[in-house]
């Protein structure tokens, strides 16, 4: 809203073309349209990174109408695009802004600032960067920061600002001036307590850990997108596209991790068949190491099925998560054993996390949608 109202104010309100990576979440092509602008997508290369020949066209094409770009950083593909500086100076040459997408600030907080390399505007995800709670335990809020010649136009609230023009007053777009008071006194605190030093500190150990796990598992399961030192940002896309062929899917792989006490990363975005893994300032070495010896036993058990050393259908993976009452079931009619199903990691003897729910048929699902409402009769007075 900030940059539309920016270019009607230099009598520029034909500037509408937004344009926005192919790679980028789905939220960005939709928080652009409900802005009012037109999507214009933008190719990216092989290695994940902006196709600055695409850009330059699309910039060239769209000159006279071209409003912003929108683009993560680092990319949606975990690592720092070396050309962001000149992506935003084409751009810009142009007569567009840069909105730059915070979701992943989490590699950036006290290293870099995004005014730094040309952003114009940047939101940022509280919850994956400044420890506000996320899904169920929401709401989410995004406050956005803006370059001092946008400041203007950013959206206000009538009541705060007596002396505002009623015509020119851009938003609201909260129901309260600075959004949710409970939420963001966490994120407050978090900073405070943190501190400069602390919060430069966060950040290097989310990169080093990412590059940790990296390290580690890509001998198994071959990191996807990496820069062009080989090292990733605080993310990394595991390949598991290459057992496709022998039945095996990144969702079996994310079934079994359960087995082994873990939630799985991210699967299947931003390419299908891989697996995204951001583990955080927040977890220790020894945790970081707990999780690359579950995947590469889950490795281990992915081979004895390419094999065909365990049949294709029925196996730790397809059949996983394996709950206590399957466990305890007097009929076992698996071709593996119980200690295999349920504590295939020392750990899980010492500590183990039963699933819940076994293996569902999403596919099932997915097509035989149930109602779960109430009867209308219920609900009408």
């Amino acid at each position: 809203l900030a940059i539309r109202e920016y270019h009607a104010s230099r009598g520029q309100a034909d500037r509408n073309i937004c344009l926005i990576p192919t790679s980028a979440h789905g939220t960005n092509p939709a928080s652009a349209v409900m802005a009012g602008f037109k999507v214009v997508p933008i190719a990216c290369l092989k290695d994940g990174d902006i196709d600055l020949a695409d850009l330059r066209a699309k910039a060239d094409e769209h000159a006279r109408d071209l409003a912003a770009l929108m683009v993560t950083y680092p990319s949606t593909h975990g690592v720092f695009e070396t050309t962001i500086r000149e992506i935003c100076e084409i751009v810009h040459a142009h007569g567009g802004q840069v909105y730059m997408d915070g979701a992943n600030m989490n590699a950036q907080v006290g290293l870099c600032r995004p005014g730094d390399y040309g952003a114009d505007v940047c939101h940022l995800n509280l919850h994956k960067t400044f420890c506000i709670p996320h899904g169920g335990g929401g709401p989410g809020v995004g406050p956005i920061g803006v370059a001092k010649h946008l400041v203007p136009f950013l959206p206000a609230t009538a009541s705060l600002n007596q002396d505002v023009d009623l015509n020119k007053l851009v938003g609201p777009v909260a129901a309260a001036p600075y959004g949710s008071a409970s939420i963001l006194t966490i994120s407050w605190m978090y900073i405070r307590m943190m501190g400069a030093a602390g919060l430069m500190e966060a950040t290097k150990v989310a990169i080093l850990g990412a590059n940790y796990i990296a390290k580690r598992l890509d001998p198994y399961f071959p990191v996807l997108f990496k820069g062009k030192h080989g090292l990733v940002a605080h993310e990394c896309i595991l390949d598991l596209r290459q057992w496709k062929n022998v039945g095996i899917e990144v969702e079996d792989v994310a079934k079994r991790l359960m087995d082994y006490g873990f939630h799985a990363p991210t699967i299947s975005w931003p390419v299908a068949g891989t697996m995204m893994v951001e583990p955080t300032e927040s977890e220790p070495k020894h945790e970081l190491d707990r999780f690359c010896d579950a995947m590469i036993s889950i490795h281990a058990e992915i081979e004895a099925v390419a094999n065909g050393k365990t049949d294709r259908k029925n196996n730790l993976l397809k059949s996983a998560p394996h709950t206590a009452r399957q466990i305890a079931s007097e009929n076992w009619d698996r071709p593996y054993s119980r200690e295999e199903a349920a504590f295939p990691a020392p750990w899980t003897r010492e500590h183990k996390f039963w699933p819940a729910v076994a293996r569902i048929d999403n596919v099932y699902g997915d097509r035989n949608l149930f109602c779960s409402c109430p009867p209308i009769e219920e609900v009408t007075e």
